[in-house]
């Protein structure tokens, strides 16, 4: 039985647009949501600001996704998460097309989604900070303690998207997610 007709906007930050409220703008936001980053497994694809659009029409559900890094190596794996996640909630043909435009910026992340990777040991870019130097990567705050006296090890972390410190006031070692 196809879904109605209508068609789902969100905007950039995860904040979603709608003229109905009906069951299928709702659980298509929950599927989304459950939908996790392999590599940082408590933050949804939601919070991340990597879902672009969706679209409904007749019996299929279109989803627009942009990754956080054009060369992520977990971008098969979150797509095929996504096109699940949606299809065990409708019985719709879920579609998921990687887009590149308009392209993904750290200013995308949710708050709760900064608050969620700092509680995951992972410092989060600075609110409005997208096209970060390498002094704003040199003066990271802790996600232990909060602490700036913190030294930049290596620009490069276990993933391009991320850079290591450490930080002189706690002891610890932590990764940065970048600002991009």
């Amino acid at each position: 039985m196809p879904i109605a007709d209508w068609q789902l906007e969100v905007n950039l930050i995860g904040n979603w647009k709608s003229e109905i409220g009906n069951f299928g703008h709702s659980a298509i936001l929950r599927a989304l949501e459950s939908v996790t980053d392999p590599e940082i497994p408590v933050v949804s694809v939601v919070e991340m600001g990597m879902i672009a659009g969706v679209h409904v029409k007749g019996d299929c559900v279109v989803i627009d996704m942009t990754p956080t890094f054009v060369g992520c190596p977990a971008l098969d794996v979150i797509r095929e998460n996504i096109r699940a996640a949606v299809s065990a909630v409708t019985p719709a043909h879920v579609t998921v097309n990687v887009v590149f435009d308009p392209p993904w910026t750290s200013d995308r992340i949710s708050a709760s989604g900064r608050e969620k990777l700092k509680a995951f040991g992972l410092a989060p870019p600075d609110e409005r900070c997208s096209g970060g130097s390498v002094q704003t990567l040199e003066r990271t705050s802790c996600p232990y303690c909060n602490s700036l006296d913190t030294d930049l090890e290596s620009l490069f972390g276990p993933t391009l998207c991320r850079s290591i410190h450490y930080c002189r006031n706690c002891l610890q070692s932590f990764e940065h997610f970048k600002a991009v």
